[in-house]
């Protein structure tokens, strides 16, 4: 079964007119930053299709930063029960402040789990690229083992760092 998407125009009527719950898939310090209004929070990783708000008689949206996390927690729930009605968030809470739609802040400034990913793997693949070059040659190694992950990741979608790095204390 698919995934269906919708807009965030759809999002809204179905918001104000209560047909809908929204759910953000993402971790919570990312939800402090920035959440849509009346969003329920339930990271990827707890998300599990036999919780109550599946069966409240609502359209169940799901949505995270861009899309992507959403599109896999929608694909996994459907997996597991695929008679539910879930809809993604094309473009996540992106798209929703996009269109100028209202966004809460609950403190807190933290960088979307994607970021952070990228910005572990460029650190850690230039130091050992230096350290390689500088110190010994056996170092380089180590930047293939992060080549092989990316690879995994993006062939499987799923990242070992970023559930790593969704655990940490400033992502809680």
């Amino acid at each position: 079964m698919n995934t269906k998407n919708i807009d965030v125009a759809t999002l809204k009527k179905w918001l104000d007119s209560q047909e809908a719950v929204l759910i953000d898939v993402r971790e919570p310090a990312e939800h402090k930053t920035a959440n849509i209004p009346g969003a329920l929070l339930k990271p990827l990783a707890s998300i599990d299709s036999a919780d109550e708000m599946f069966n409240s008689g609502k359209k169940v949206v799901l949505h995270c930063q861009n899309g992507a996390r959403a599109t896999n927690a929608c694909q996994k729930l459907l997996a597991e029960a695929g008679e539910i009605e879930i809809y993604n968030l094309q473009g996540g809470i992106e798209a929703w402040q996009k269109a100028d739609l209202p966004v809460g802040k609950d403190g807190g400034k933290t960088l979307p789990l994607d970021r952070q990913v990228q910005l572990s793997i460029g650190t850690l693949i230039l130091l050992f690229s230096l350290l390689g070059f500088f110190i010994n040659p056996a170092f380089t190694l180590v930047t293939a083992f992060f080549g092989i992950g990316l690879i995994n990741a993006g062939l499987t979608n799923w990242c070992g760092l970023a559930r790593l790095i969704a655990k940490m204390p400033w992502n809680q």
